[in-house]
């Protein structure tokens, strides 16, 4: 199976609470040390830590990372680069984060939408 570029074809989110390390990676299609790295270097990604420092990602967390990976894979920003944008520092990338949290949050429900009139249909 080829990995997605685009998050347009990446899986929907289920409907959860808290997800694994290993289900936020099926379902941004990067691998677990990438997700920890993140964490490092991207200060809004920061998952609930339980028992044994297992990490817990909320839907929250989830789109984050989905716009990281875009800013990084898709659009071809630095690590430096995608901070800057997801950390708003200026006017310009404060909207351009904007628009790229409501076009993921749009293209979920689109897919979330899409999944159930496949069910709901005859």
């Amino acid at each position: 199976m080829l990995e997605p570029s685009n998050n347009d074809e990446l899986p929907v989110i289920p409907g959860k609470r808290y997800f694994t390390i290993g289900e936020v990676s099926e379902l941004c299609a990067v691998k677990p040390h990438v997700l920890r790295y993140w964490e490092q270097e991207f200060p809004q990604l920061n998952p609930v830590k339980r028992r044994g420092n297992r990490r817990y990602y909320q839907r929250e967390d989830v789109l984050t990372i989905r716009q990281i990976r875009s800013l990084l894979y898709d659009q071809g920003f630095t690590i430096g680069g995608a901070r800057q944008q997801m950390s708003g520092d200026t006017p310009v990338a404060a909207e351009s984060a904007d628009d790229s949290k409501f076009r993921a949050m749009i293209q979920q429900m689109i897919s979330e939408l899409e999944e159930l009139l496949l069910v709901l249909k005859p």
